[in-house]
């Protein structure tokens, strides 16, 4: 049985996106942060000489010019997401400003002409700072504030406390046995075995890491931590190390009394005891790895009006843009040829990045100003009037596609009366309540918050209790989600919470 093949010619009509190099850079400026958006067109305005950056002091009338601000009135209204940035819109010829009177018959034969580029570069150069008035800068090195290990801080305080040699180079193996949150879990006889030296040895230079700042560090246990801690005390408190080392496992306030009972105190003693312990570090190294702080400057600042709410974007980092009235001249008079492909090319690129962040602006405040529609409740009266949202309420909203307003959300905030958030934080799931409207998930959370910083110590809720006191505030939500939300918040079950007093 044999298969016969044929060769023939067909004609088949598809219709798919292109994505164009363009398009593709007009959608990776969406998700970036604004100083990685000012980074990245400082970037460009150095790789395309008809880019420049326009300053205050910039004459509108002598180039063509596509200021991102002129362009967008804060109304949101001037272009939408159907309307893709294209580049025949700008056809060279339409956007040529028109010559001067008195350059008219200059421009005729310019063409001919050769440029005098010695002559123009001698006018144009930036002549800098005189040499008189400069001063080195200091290095990078010098100007860069380092924050100080747990590791370096203990091998400070060891070279302050040893003189010889066998004890520095023991201290430095535990040091660099110890973890970021202050314990070693190495054990002694391996750290001995490293050094090739006598356990005792080791012991005796551990014992003086663990005098170090901060103290409990170098403990091989919590019990040890703890203990370091205690032993530290002045006036020494024979109770709290008792207490540490006979009843650590048993340190809850449910168990205290029968504690106090066994030891024949008063239970007033061993609470203070135990206010005592409580206060003590039980990760002693974490001092030293507590992240730093970021500040956010919001891209949208919502600002309360007579009629509601009303939205102000924040460019200010951004390099404003416009095109080089020097090369767009040199544009027009040039000949087909190399240059003029070149400078074409240069110019497309140049109005389509101006146009992509136009784009960018009026995405971000289009998104805003449906968030701050959407959110009312949220911003007149706080965190437990959150409406649940998700993209396509925005996206179907402001008419765009899910995907841009998930873009458009990353690495931005918004401060509002309510304080300063990431667009992000707006969109989250609802739960049913029992009316059957929704009710956000954030809010639900803060309830569950709120019942336990209100509930009493002495008799906390269980979870199942919590499920009837959501549903008294209109939240009926089932228990194991309860328990989810508490341990989300690391809150310990009602059992852990009891307090004596």
């Amino acid at each position: 049985m044999g298969m016969e093949m044929k060769m023939g010619l067909g004609l088949k009509m598809t219709q798919k996106l292109v994505m164009t190099p363009m398009l593709q850079q007009a959608i990776k400026l969406l998700p970036l942060a604004r100083l990685e958006l000012a980074q990245l067109v400082r970037q460009e305005v150095v790789d395309n000489p008809l880019l420049e950056e326009l300053f205050d002091d910039g004459n509108p009338d002598e180039s063509l010019e596509q200021d991102s601000d002129d362009s967008f009135d804060g109304t949101g209204e001037t272009a939408t997401e159907t309307e893709e940035p294209s580049v025949q819109e700008f056809s060279i010829e339409e956007n040529l400003p028109e010559p001067k009177a008195s350059e008219t018959e200059d421009n005729q034969n310019v063409a001919e002409q050769e440029i005098d580029w010695d002559n123009f570069i001698q006018k144009n150069i930036d002549g800098g700072m005189s040499a008189d008035s400069y001063t080195e800068m200091p290095s990078i090195e010098a100007t860069y504030q380092k924050e100080t290990t747990l590791t370096e801080h203990l091998q400070w305080q060891l070279g302050l406390s040893v003189d010889n040699e066998l004890d520095r180079m023991i201290g430095l193996s535990i040091i660099g046995n110890i973890q970021s949150d202050g314990y070693i879990k190495v054990s002694v006889s391996d750290l001995a075995e490293d050094c090739n030296q006598k356990e005792e040895e080791v012991l005796r230079v551990l014992s003086l890491i663990q005098t170090f700042d901060p103290l409990g560090v170098g403990a091989r246990s919590p019990k040890e931590c703890l203990m370091i801690q205690a032993k530290a005390l002045v006036p020494r408190q024979p109770l709290v190390e008792d207490l540490i080392e006979n009843y650590l496992e048993r340190l809850e306030d449910r168990y205290l009394p029968k504690i106090a009972t066994e030891l024949k105190i008063d239970l007033a003693k061993a609470l203070d005891a135990l206010k005592t312990i409580r206060d003590f570090n039980p990760r002693p190294g974490n001092l030293f790895t507590s992240e730093k702080i970021d500040y956010v400057v919001p891209d949208i600042v919502v600002v309360k009006t007579e009629n509601g709410y009303d939205l102000l974007l924040n460019d200010e980092e951004v390099p404003r843009l416009r095109i080089n009235p020097y090369y767009h001249d040199l544009l027009k008079t040039a000949q087909q040829g190399e240059t003029r492909e070149y400078l074409e090319e240069k110019f497309k690129a140049a109005v389509w990045l101006i146009k992509s962040i136009d784009q960018r602006s009026q995405t971000i405040y289009k998104v805003g100003k449906s968030i701050v529609k959407l959110q009312k409740d949220f911003l007149d009266k706080g965190l437990a009037y959150l409406s649940p949202m998700v993209l396509k309420d925005v996206a179907t909203d402001i008419e765009m596609h899910e995907s841009t307003v998930s873009r458009i959300t990353t690495n931005k905030y918004i401060d509002t009366p309510q304080g300063i958030f990431e667009l992000k934080f707006f969109f989250h799931s609802g739960i049913k309540s029992c009316q059957g409207s929704d009710m956000s998930s954030i809010r639900v959370k803060n309830m569950i918050k709120e019942i336990i910083a209100n509930e009493d110590s002495m008799a906390p809720l269980t979870d199942d209790q919590m499920v009837l006191a959501l549903a008294e505030k209109n939240a009926k939500i089932a228990r194991r989600t309860v328990t989810k939300y508490r341990k989300e918040f690391n809150i310990p079950p009602a059992n852990k919470r009891k307090r004596l007093v």
